[in-house]
């Protein structure tokens, strides 16, 4: 595997489907929620009880029964995750020739795309994959970034954003812009509360700026 393009995709309002009941179609779901996916489909002829359960609540859509082709009718990603082989590189084939995006859990080279391990502060999104080489190896760097990003940056990243939205809506030159922002992201991780005063911060970012202590 190479020549991978790394992307974020927007899941609402967007069909999913998993072909498969078992706890990697359970690890694929959960995923989905994560990142906002709002139409999931599940079919197979069991389901894990987190899944009767989400479904139950109406967070996703269950059908208990045998795959058919049909169900990738309107689907625009899929994950064929069951536990058998040839029967996943079979929905991968049929999903890449209707032109849908489809990931074959047990063969990343079956599939449009791969799933890599993912580390989630808010709006601050990690991804990291070997390219399917090893999964172990994406596993660890995951479990690395995961100490050296804890859950404090799902609050810096929210005060960053809130920051930003003032910084464009208060200053016209697009370098001050910049060199404000960035000071702002060097020194979001050190500050000791997040409830800070944006105005004085501004300014004082911009004093550093004029005297050069950038």
């Amino acid at each position: 595997m190479n020549g991978l393009y790394p992307i974020f995709m927007q899941l609402k309002g967007k069909r999913c489907v998993i072909i498969g009941g078992g706890s990697v179609a359970q690890r694929k779901l959960l995923g989905l929620l994560d990142a906002g996916a709002d139409e999931i489909w599940v079919i197979s002829p069991s389901f894990t009880p987190r899944m009767d359960s989400l479904a139950a609540e109406g967070k996703i859509h269950c059908s208990q029964r045998e795959y058919t082709d049909s169900d990738l009718s309107g689907a625009w990603l899929v994950f064929a995750a069951t536990n058998d082989k040839r029967l996943n590189a079979a929905i991968a084939a049929t999903a890449d020739r209707l032109g849908i995006l489809v990931n074959a859990v047990d063969d990343a080279g079956n599939g449009s795309f791969i799933s890599p391990s993912i580390v989630r502060r808010g709006d601050l999104l990690l991804a990291v994959t070997a390219s399917g080489a090893s999964p172990a190896l994406s596993q660890q760097i995951k479990k690395e970034l995961e100490a050296l990003y804890g859950p404090e940056y799902e609050e810096i990243t929210a005060l960053l954003r809130r920051f930003r939205e003032k910084v464009l809506n208060r200053l016209l030159d697009e370098q001050e812009r910049q060199s404000v922002l960035k000071l702002a992201a060097e020194e979001a991780a050190q500050l000791k509360r997040i409830n800070i005063d944006m105005d004085e911060w501004l300014q004082s970012l911009l004093h550093r700026i004029d005297r050069g202590l950038t």
